[in-house]
């Protein structure tokens, strides 16, 4: 792709990320679960927003998985045995100004059935 249909749509997603993040907010007990997706794995955090710090997070790079459904998979099955282990069973999802389609869906739906709710 040309350089700057790249840069419109890195633009166009950090507007989404702006107008996801002014709606919500998470807290120790009801975390915001942010996702970041790269073209080869990823990134998984619980944050605590009054604190301003993060509770957990799993990192798709050390578990060796791609940016791929299967890859979210085994990524939110890790993160959800994560925060059970801290007693977090709730949290709000923030997709990060990602599309919430694919690899982000099947992320948001795997955290779903490991009882993680969102």
């Amino acid at each position: 792709m040309r350089a700057n249909v790249l840069k419109r749509k890195l633009t166009l997603r950090i507007k989404r990320k702006k107008r996801i993040r002014a709606k919500i907010s998470g807290c120790e007990n009801f975390p915001r679960i942010s996702v970041f997706k790269s073209n080869r794995t990823l990134y998984i955090q619980a944050i605590d927003d009054v604190k301003a710090v993060t509770l957990a997070a799993v990192d798709g790079r050390k578990l060796g998985v791609k940016a791929n459904k299967e890859g979210a998979k085994k990524i939110a099955a890790e993160f959800a045995k994560t925060l059970k282990a801290k007693k977090i069973e709730q949290a709000v999802f923030d997709r990060n100004g990602y599309v919430y389609h694919g690899v982000i869906a099947a992320l948001a739906e795997s955290l779903r059935e490991n009882g993680i709710r969102l």
